[in-house]
């Protein structure tokens, strides 16, 4: 089965077009979830997204144990993780070993026999960011999707809700 990778900035159609994908090759679906509702505002994003998925899902909390999540999936299901980005910021926010953590979570999708669909915010395509902490995790975003997209046999860049293949 195939792994794909949807990157694009935010806002881009990237969820969307994974949850669509996900919903064609599948009516059995888990959603790995990476966010965390730490306030209100992120509490209204995630209920809108589930709200947008409707039936036929099976939610997973993985905010940092994603290879763990992956493992637990049912094998008839098509998995969605949604995101990647946020997966980042919390390994870093927790001082994990994001280097070891992005190698397990490849070394995970090349083992994974059902369809998995990948979310991450392209980051670097917008200006330096002006702290020291957020040029790290922005360099860090660019080597995991690097990685990422490397094991992964589809990769797609969503601009405007349109997808555009690169890979596959």
């Amino acid at each position: 089965m195939a792994i794909t990778f949807l990157l694009g900035g935010a806002r881009s159609g990237k969820s969307r077009r994974a949850q669509e994908l996900a919903e064609q090759v599948s009516p059995d679906r888990t959603f790995i979830a990476t966010a965390e509702a730490l306030d209100d505002e992120m509490g209204r994003r995630i209920a809108r997204h589930q709200a947008d998925r409707g039936t036929g899902w099976q939610t997973v909390e993985a905010p940092l144990d994603l290879v763990a999540a992956l493992g637990s999936a049912p094998l008839e299901d098509a998995i969605l993780v949604d995101c990647l980005t946020l997966w980042l910021s919390n390994l870093m926010h927790h001082e994990r070993d994001v280097d070891a953590e992005s190698e397990s979570l490849c070394a995970a999708l090349e083992m994974m026999t059902q369809p998995v669909f990948l979310v991450s915010n392209e980051v670097g395509l917008g200006l330096v960011p002006e702290t020291k902490l957020g040029r790290a995790f922005r360099d860090a975003q660019g080597r995991l999707n690097q990685r990422v997209a490397s094991v992964c046999d589809v990769v797609e860049f969503v601009a405007a809700g349109l997808p555009l293949r690169l890979k596959g």
